[in-house]
Order: structure tokens, then sequence, then C-alpha cells
């Protein structure tokens, strides 16, 4: 048989009650077995289908027996390093079915992974080893002469050379008890780093309990089978790509195909050929799709479900017709979160909800929040103000008290603590801080509404970003939209801006005129600058930092920037003339 094909039937789709039950049931199994690892659901589906594929890609392809023998190889190599319980090994290695091999034997023996992302260079890698105390690098033999630059007392070894050599000294069987130390779900598995849009990233601590969770969990409300195959083209350094969609197919005794990168005219040619039952999205991963010319292979697929996060309201409906995804299943999540949402019901622009029969096992509030502090509200009894039903707040996670879920933190504790909310609705509580603004509806679905920090304040209201990019998003000839405010000399609070790439059909008349039946006064933006391109991190969210700095200067090169006109019901440029006015104050806005 190809690996390429799967022979059994996947499952009919079940009701988004019994998606819940299963994932429960299946969660429910970790707590009683704290001994048991992501290894040994490995090796349990190794004994059962050992010439099963589990993890798939161009270049190699690792059977469920053969990635049983490579995790038993890493452990081993792990245990004749010396490497103890709570030490830390660094891996810095492209997308391959080996790096999923090498962080789950390594944990299974007690050492801690980081996951480093491959692109970092310079400061922001030595950054990311100096927070992690590494003992040992794996590197891959095209980034070695980086980590050598900036750690050059760093033990490494090479992927492709001395380690393959090294891996292939150690047998393949399973550890036995004696063998093995003593590490549990309780204990640290993986450091992962943040993939904010601004400064350094934080590593987040992730424990195999984590691990664990993740992969039950998203197995129950996938209904993942081993029928199931799923196409993973997420940077394998971050949990969604590298621990969410891994874990839950194999859980399930499914497998994973791993692309090198996303390619939006690869995509569904990749879907085919792989015979992929369902894939994993991120960010504007779906709106790229959505974007693309249209392709054969775009109709001709087996997909039966698309799973990820950050998939707008204004693409979902569009983007589930034209390419026939049975279902979708968004949900919210932070790496080092305790707060997450699952929208299993396929509410479009919902990031999700708490059934009712489960909400004291996630326990979550609203608060109240204030944009000019950048902090919560609170009344006269110092406690936080909950927001009303439809009113935006800042979404917690309680970590105290009755069904508080673990926050594990980062290695600096200061940001640790910088996380945690105290006498929130109670005097000695703690909770999360998520620092995203939600709304929640009246029927119990969460709405995202705009990080903190995006959400600035003009003509004395607040503007939520994802909003008022949502509406320019959706105007024809825009083929994408960063929304941001950007300081005036004498004015109050930001003005809006939006930088936008155009294409066919872009029209200024036409985008006043939606914007101003779409949005109040005060949300509509004040400048736009047309760009050529936009600037994205590795997981599809959008750069806000360099374009704010910009500001609404004229551009001297090909970006033009654009001033709202009211009384020409338009877009014109902005002149130099009234650039200058408009910093001395003396222009009318």
């Amino acid at each position: 048989m190809s690996v390429a094909a799967l022979e059994i039937i996947p499952p009919k789709p079940l009701p988004p009650s019994r998606l819940w039950l299963k994932a429960m049931e299946l969660t429910a199994r970790i707590e009683p077995q704290p001994n048991r690892l992501f290894a040994d659901v490995i090796a349990d589906w190794a004994e059962k289908q050992p010439q099963a594929p589990a993890l798939l890609s161009s270049a190699a392809t690792l059977t469920y027996g053969a990635l049983s023998a490579k995790v038993n190889q890493y452990a081993r190599w792990a245990l004749a390093q010396n490497v103890k319980p709570g030490d830390c090994v660094a891996l810095i290695v492209p997308t391959c079915p080996d790096y999923i091999a090498a962080w789950t034997g390594i944990t299974a023996v007690g050492g801690i992974v980081a996951l480093v992302n491959t692109q970092l260079h310079g400061p922001s890698l030595a950054h990311a080893l100096n927070v992690a105390k590494a003992s040992h690098v794996i590197v891959a033999t095209a980034l070695a002469d980086a980590v050598r630059e900036v750690a050059p007392a760093a033990r490494l070894w090479i992927l492709e050379d001395e380690l393959e050599a090294a891996l292939r000294a150690f047998p393949g069987e399973r550890l036995n008890a004696s063998q093995r130390p003593s590490v549990t779900i309780r204990d640290r598995a993986l450091l992962i780093y943040t993939s904010g849009t601004t400064g350094l990233p934080k590593a987040a601590y992730v424990s195999h309990h984590r691990v664990m969770s993740w992969g039950h969990w998203f197995a129950g409300l996938m209904a993942a089978s081993p029928a199931d195959r799923l196409y993973n083209c997420l940077p394998i350094h971050h949990s969604v790509g590298g621990v969410v969609a891994i874990a839950s197919m194999m859980v399930s005794g499914g497998s994973v195909y791993l692309a090198e990168k996303f390619s939006a005219r690869r995509f569904w040619a990749d879907i085919v050929k792989w015979d992929c039952t369902m894939f994993q999205y991120i960010g504007e991963l779906c709106r790229y799709l959505l974007k693309a010319a249209a392709s054969e292979e775009s109709q001709n697929h087996r997909l039966r479900l698309a799973c990820g996060n950050g998939l707008r309201g204004d693409v979902w409906e569009a983007f589930q017709s034209r390419f026939n995804i049975p279902q979708i299943l968004e949900f919210y999540a932070a790496t080092e979160g305790n707060f997450s949402l699952f929208n299993v019901e396929g509410k479009p622009g919902s990031i999700g909800r708490i059934p009712p029969f489960i909400s004291h096992r996630f326990p979550a509030a609203i608060v109240k929040f204030d944009t000019e502090t950048g902090k919560p509200l609170r009344g006269p009894d110092g406690l936080c103000i909950a927001a009303e039903r439809g009113e935006p707040g800042e979404a917690l996670g309680r970590i105290s008290g009755p069904g508080g879920g673990r926050f594990e933190g980062y290695t600096d504790e200061g940001e640790t603590e910088r996380k945690v909310l105290r006498d929130v609705l109670e005097q000695g509580d703690a909770w999360f801080r998520t620092g995203d603004l939600m709304r929640l509806d009246d029927k119990g679905f969460y709405y995202f509404v705009d990080r903190i920090g995006d959400t600035f304040r003009w003509k004395g209201e607040n503007v939520a970003t994802a909003e008022v990019a949502a509406a320019i998003a959706a105007i024809n000839g825009v083929a994408d939209v960063n929304v941001y405010g950007v300081a005036i000399p004498g004015s109050d609070g930001k003005a809006g801006m939006a930088a936008i790439v155009r294409e066919p059909g872009f029209d200024p008349n036409l985008v006043y005129k939606s914007l101003a039946a779409a949005l109040p006064v005060y949300a509509r933006p004040l400048f736009l600058r047309l760009r050529s391109g936009m600037e994205l991190t590795e997981t599809f969210k959008q750069k806000k930092t360099d374009l704010a700095k910009e500001g609404f200067a004229p551009s001297e090169d090909n970006d033009p920037v654009l001033i709202i006109d009211n009384a020409a019901k338009s877009y014109v440029p902005l002149t130099p003339d009234r650039f200058d006015a408009i910093m001395a104050g003396s222009a009318q806005l």
C-alpha cells in the first residue's frame, strides 16, 4: 500500500454535543496515568499498526514503527549525553519528521526541549539560546554557522552528520521502567517562544500534561481516527504546528503530512496528492487561499475538516463554500494561556463558546477595560467590573479557586507575574490575562474584538482595529489591510490609519462610501497608506509597530498616503503642505 493512500473510510460528522463528550472522554484518561507521556502514545500505536504511516514529507516518511524506534533512539542518546530531568536541549531544525522524534524522545527521559525559530540570527538567536540555557544544541547543517556565531561555547550536534551517526549506535526498542527516569505529566517538556509582533519573544514553559491535553482534546473535537491525514504547513517550532497538529493525529492513530512552509500555489495540489482529510490553519492563511487563483484540485479533495484560529468572519462563509469544506473548527488559545475556546458548532465569525455543562471546568470572565490606562476598570470595592453582554472587555481565565487552570509561565519570572491579574471577582483570587478584548453574545458565543494595545482612542471613542480592518477588507479592490493608530501633534488619542494593498478595482471613492455606511465617523481611518505588500509574522499575523512608526508622512517611495476628505466624499492625496499644517496643529481634522 502506498503511504499516500488511506484505506479506511473517515467517520461521519458527529453532532457538537458528541464532539464535546468525546474530547472529555479522551482527556479524562490523562490524570489516572501520570507517567504516561506522548512517547508512550506513539509506542502504543506502533504496536497496533507498525506499518501505518505516521509522519510524511516530500523528503521522508516514518511509519508508526519507525517513528517509535526513532523516539527511543533519541531518548537513549539523551541519557548517554547525561541529559538529566530539567536540563534543556535546543532544537534548531527545519520542518521534517525527525523534528518530532527528537523532542518526543528527549522529553520522554526528562529533558526540556527549546523549539527555536530557524529564521533567527544575531541578537534574536542569542536571546533565544540564552533564556533556554541549553546544554546541547541540535542544529541543521545550514544553520550551524549562525549558532556558532552567537554561542561559540555551545555543544552543537549537526543533525545530518554527527547526530545521525550517534543515533545509529542506539537500539530502537522501548525503554523499560528501570532505564527511564521518573518523569510525570506535571514535569516540564518544552520551551515554546511566543510569536508576538513586537519585542523579543518570551519563552513559555509547556508541561507533559499540556502536550497530552492538547493532543487528546483536539483528537476528540475533530473526531480524529486512523483514517485521517492532516496537512500541516505551519511553523513547526510553534505550539499549533509543532504540537497540536501532531499530537492530535498521533493520539488518534492518524497521520500528518509536513509541508516545509505554506504555499497558496501548491496548497491544493498537495492536499490531493497526499490524500488529506484535514488541514490546520492559522491567521490569514485561509484568506490568502481565497484570494488565490482557482484550481481544479481545490474542488477534488477529500477534506472533511479545517481546524485553526484566526479565521476572520468576513472570510469564513466564502472560504467554506468555495472550497466545499464540510466543517470548520475555529478555536482560541495561547501557548502559555489557561483560557481556551472552541467553536464546535461552526458559527461563522465566533472564536468559540464554553458549553454550560463544562463551564465549571473552564471558568472565564470578561471585564471592563480602560484603553487609556491599559488596565481593567475597577469599582469602589477594588474588584474588576464584569462587562455586559455584547460589551468588549479583556478576557481572563481563572488560575486560583474552583476549576482554576494552571498557568505554567515563562522563563522570566517578571513576565510571568505581569500576566497574572489579582483581586478580580473576589479578594485574593488570581486570573490569567489573555491580552485580548472580546465580547460575549446572548447565546454564549465569544467574538474577538482586538489585541490590547491595538485598540486606540479617537474623538473620545475606542476604535477596535480588527473591526475596522474587517470593514475595509470587504471592499472591492482591497487585497490586504492593516489598521493601526498614529499620533498627531496637539490631538488627544490617536487617529486611525490603514495600510492597504490594492488589487484591480480599487477606488478611493468606493472606500469612502463603503466605510461611511459601515462605520461610525470616529472609526473611519483618517489616513490610508497604499502599499505593494504587507509584512507578516511567520504565523500570518500582521506587523503594526513599524507601520505606526512611519506615521502618516507622505512617502518618498511608492507608498502614497491619502487623507479623508468629507467635502469630496473620498480619500485624496495628502500633500506636503497639508501634512505640514497637520504637524503644526493648524489643520482641521
